[in-house]
């Protein structure tokens, strides 16, 4: 028995080594695919659940939430698990609980069990979204290759994201809205078993129990950094009480954590690789990127529909462009990194996204259909092209053995980078549309005040009041809207040009070849110094 256990782990570990690992890239796509798609399948749908549950305006805000905060609090957790008892028997795990929570979301009868079931979700993509990339670091080995495979990797999160709400629409035209989690199912069921037979095990080879302190120190800060970044993002007062608690007692954890990791002999995350300045510069770069991405494409939707009144599936298809772009350049991504480098590459995406953000600024009241072709393709491919350089550096300085720990870290930052975008973009645009609403001819103080907090709830006071001030509120929160847009995408333009100048931190060259095992840092060891690369064939 020990015998057949010994070779069938043995195949497992061949197998990134041998043809299959194109297979295995299959394997974790998919993965990734169902995590991206349920992170945006239920807006569509909760119109319906609204009308099925009856859920209060907080459960319904927690319905919609839950998902990212818990995914994005746990990452680094079971990112730094895998490290320790295996990526690959994470990820099958993450697989289970991803089904089983899809079930009982689709059956939920109660507002509270589908929270319950979304919490559950966020746990299940929690464990699968840093396996999927430290172990694809393991199976592609070459950096070439690995180039290619993370481009595909990208291609496919981009694609999810385009997908959910579209999916989420068919769905609910034919079905009943517990269905755009009942497809998850079938693919869990596919993909347990294909997943235990051909992916390969792997852990981290540190010494050292696994820092039970740390791990939950490091999920309840980013959880009350998350939760407080959202909700300044939905336009709460930053020194509320359930605003400022959550982000004072999360910052605390994460300043605690950082000071107990340097301490520890044998610590949860080697901080020491943000000495590395490829490290750290592509996990910023990140940040930066997923700021200026989320908090566009929020407001480019509100325009799309509110301003130029565009159906939902006339928005889908206008937005679509800028998922087409960023897919090729996800595929094309290994050679255009081969050809210039990380440095000029991610660069030249930051500026390339600031020129079509630039180029955004000249959308009015009116629809112009061949500018926003040109500026969402633009969008899409400097964006993508930024986040392949960014992700695939990072990956690549990582040590071998961290490579859940260092992809929970990539993940965290996109994570925090989108909530953070919608907050600050978010805030920017209110405080430059709500003075244009103001002193409007024939609409009372307390009116205009109702205005100014967004233009759908400007449309609605504008047809309560109904005749000449009515139309003339209507039309002066159009005009505030297109100001507040404008002045937006030029903040956004100057912070992506920020990361054009940090990306300048980056290699210049792409290194093709791996550090030996004994000459990666262990993990108090290294001060960023560059390491001497050596030929894997």
């Amino acid at each position: 028995m020990s015998g057949t256990t010994t070779a069938a782990a043995r195949r497992r570990r061949e197998t990134g080594a041998g043809a299959n690992r194109w297979v295995v890239l299959v394997v974790l796509c998919v993965s990734l695919l169902l995590v991206a798609v349920d992170a945006t399948v239920l807006h569509v749908a909760v119109p319906a659940v609204t009308e099925d549950l009856t859920p209060g305006a907080i459960e319904l805000l927690w319905i919609v939430d839950i998902y990212p905060l818990v995914c994005a609090s746990l990452l680094i957790l079971f990112g730094t698990l895998g490290d320790r008892i295996g990526r690959r028997r994470v990820l099958l795990l993450g697989y289970a609980l991803f089904g089983v929570a899809s079930a009982v979301a689709a059956l939920a009868d109660s507002a509270q069990v589908l929270i319950a079931a979304r919490a559950l979700l966020g746990v299940g993509g929690a464990m699968i979204m840093p396996a999927t990339l430290s172990i694809l670091r393991q199976v592609f080995p070459a950096r070439r290759e690995r180039a290619l495979a993370i481009g595909v990797w990208s291609a496919v999160a981009a694609v999810g994201a385009a997908v959910g709400p579209l999916l989420g629409g068919f769905l609910l035209e034919h079905f009943w809205w517990g269905s755009v989690f009942l497809i998850n199912i079938p693919l869990m069921l596919v993909s347990l078993p294909v997943g235990r037979l051909l992916l390969p095990e792997s852990k981290g080879e540190r010494d050292g129990p696994w820092d039970v302190v740390g791990a939950l120190m490091a999920a309840a800060g980013l959880f009350g950094v998350v939760l407080g970044v959202k909700r300044l993002g939905g336009g709460d007062d930053p020194l509320s009480l359930f605003t400022a608690v959550p982000l004072m007692l999360g910052a605390g954890l994460l300043v605690g954590f950082v000071r107990r990791q340097r301490r520890r002999r044998h610590p949860l995350v080697d901080l020491t690789m943000f000495a590395r300045p490829a490290f750290s510069t592509s996990v910023g770069c990140i940040v930066l990127a997923m700021l200026a991405l989320v908090g566009l494409e929020l407001i480019a939707a509100q325009y799309l529909q509110l301003v130029l009144e565009l159906s939902p599936l006339e928005t889908g298809l206008r937005l679509l462009p800028l998922t087409v772009a960023a897919m090729a350049a996800g595929l094309a991504g290994a050679k255009l990194l081969q050809r210039f480098g990380p440095r000029t590459m991610v660069c030249s995406g930051f500026c390339l996204t600031a020129a079509a953000v630039v180029t955004l600024t000249a959308m009015g009241g009116e629809d112009n259909a061949p500018l926003l072709l040109t500026g969402f393709v633009m969008l899409g491919f400097g964006l993508e092209v930024t986040l392949f350089g960014a992700y695939e550096s990072m990956l690549s300085e990582a040590p071998p053995e961290q490579a859940g720990g260092a992809a929970a870290i990539g993940e965290t930052s996109y994570q925090l980078g989108a909530g953070i975008g919608i907050a600050l973009l978010g805030s920017v645009m209110n405080a430059a549309y709500a003075p244009g609403l103001a002193s409007v001819s024939g609409v009372p103080p307390r009116d205009a005040a109702a205005a100014g907090h967004s233009l759908g709830e400007a449309y609605e006071v504008a047809a309560r009041l109904g005749g000449g001030s009515g139309e003339a509120l209507r039309s002066a929160a159009r005009h505030a809207f297109v100001h507040g847009l404008h002045v937006t995408l030029l903040v956004s333009a100057g912070l992506l040009l920020l990361g054009a100048v940090m990306a300048l931190r980056l290699p210049r060259a792409m290194e093709c070849g791996e550090p030996s095992r004994a000459e990666v840092p262990g993990p108090r060891e290294g001060s960023g110094a560059p390491v001497r690369v050596e030929s894997v064939r």
